[in-house]
């Protein structure tokens, strides 16, 4: 392959397309790829993503007058570091989950061109200088979020080769299993864009959502007054698991067009933290026809243990884990796609929402104490003890092994070959 500048060709309309759908959308993102954190001002109509530069040019500010953080785009005038065709085609054939999605480089050499403009996508997404993207951005594009949308795009295919041409096809429900604070929300993200920006619909849903109203989760703290596992929303007990069954069944019949439906959302924010769900009328609205559903959450995929098992890992779980029998009715029989990012150790868990927590208060917001965060992470740790082994062994509950992605992320957040 000849050694090309890639970022030095004309834009295609396809290449355009994204430009038009950051027009519409007029947010700027400002992520940091260490934290994997993610947040949204709404300023006026971005720079064009492709201009004769193919940058968009970047103050060190947003719309909303904060500091960019360290993702700000290099100036135009200083001189940028661009990979060749070859350079890039080497690099992500070095990636962890090439051989996982089924890639060769054989394979990666034939499609170079969509790696290409998938990547232009994403940077244009984050607001990244796609000419001198640093290491820990080119992993992140080349070695985790475009491998991820492609093995998405092959289950989606496989889904729809089960269905005769005159049948309706219910969306594809794809689960995303991974522990707080490893990035899973901002991968969602990510997909979720590359999906729309390449024709498919997608909706977007998180455990979160179905969290119970702040009154029955007084209600389930009163039946249980001394499990603190269950004094704040987060293990199995504290969903509501009947508005997952009425949303995920009728998210499968939104199969044709001008069909639409609302999608619950809670506010995690309204009672002084405690949270409630929010209200309907801020619920986002998705329109048929739906190829696929994107579905995340800390716990999704867990299976209830034996109960001398998880009373040795906490007796406090004993009463999570009974609640846990009934999750695979209200959200795993729905999901026949997996992804499941795993952590080396738990701990990792703490150390994430840690950083989280210190970089909102040096931007003057605020957040937890150090101790606040150990209670906090203190209620999920036993049952990531609890179930996360059997999960990494085993998969989620009812998962084929022919559809789960299992990903291992280093403390970085960053995809590595697995053990």
């Amino acid at each position: 392959m000849a050694g090309l500048n890639i970022l030095s060709q004309t834009p295609s309309p396809w290449q355009l397309s994204a430009s038009s759908y950051s027009l519409r959308f007029r947010h700027f993102y400002d992520f940091n790829f260490n934290s994997g954190d993610i947040k949204c001002y709404k300023i006026g109509p971005p720079a064009s993503a492709f201009s004769s530069q193919m940058l968009p040019h970047l103050s060190n500010s947003s719309g909303s007058g904060r500091k960019q953080g360290p993702l700000n785009a290099v100036s135009l005038t200083e001189q940028a570091q661009v990979s060749s065709v070859d350079d890039l085609y080497d690099f992500i054939c070095s990636g962890p989950l090439i051989n996982k999605i089924g890639l060769t480089p054989e394979k990666v050499a034939k499609s170079i061109d969509k790696w290409i403009e998938y990547g232009l996508l994403l940077c244009r997404l984050f607001q990244l200088n796609q000419l001198s993207l640093n290491e820990a951005q080119k992993i992140r594009i080349y070695h985790y979020y475009i491998p991820v949308f492609l093995w998405c795009e092959q289950e989606i295919l496989q889904h729809y080769s089960k269905f005769n041409e005159e049948e309706e096809v219910p969306p594809l429900v794809i689960g995303f299993s991974a522990p707080q604070g490893c990035g899973k929300t901002t991968l969602v993200f990510a997909l979720e864009y590359l999906f729309k920006i390449t024709g498919r619909k997608a909706a977007t849903l998180s455990i979160d959502d179905f969290y119970l109203t702040a009154e029955e989760q007084a209600k389930l703290r009163d039946r249980n007054p001394r499990n603190l596992l269950l004094e704040f929303r987060g293990n199995a007990g504290s969903h509501d698991l009947p508005l997952s069954v009425e949303t995920l069944t009728a998210l499968s019949k939104l199969t044709k067009e001008g069909v639409k439906m609302k999608l619950p959302r809670y506010d995690k924010s309204a009672y002084n933290g405690r949270g409630d769900r929010a209200d309907p009328s801020t619920w986002p609205e998705v329109e048929g026809p739906l190829p696929v559903i994107l579905f995340e959450g800390w716990m999704l995929g867990f299976k209830p243990l034996p109960p001398e098992v998880v009373k040795a890992v906490d007796p406090q779980l004993e009463t999570v884990n009974k609640n846990l029998e009934a999750y695979y009715d209200a959200w795993h029989k729905y999901v026949k796609s997996w992804i499941v990012i795993k952590i080396q150790d738990p701990s990792y868990v703490y150390q994430w929402r840690l950083q989280a927590e210190i970089a909102m208060r040096a931007d003057g917001n605020p957040g937890m104490s150090d101790e606040e965060v150990k209670d906090f992470v203190s209620r999920y740790l036993p049952a990531y003890k609890a179930y996360l082994p059997m999960l990494y062994s085993e998969g989620p509950t009812g998962s084929d092994p022919e559809h789960v992605l299992l990903i291992d992320i280093d403390e970085g957040r960053n995809p590595i070959l697995g053990c």
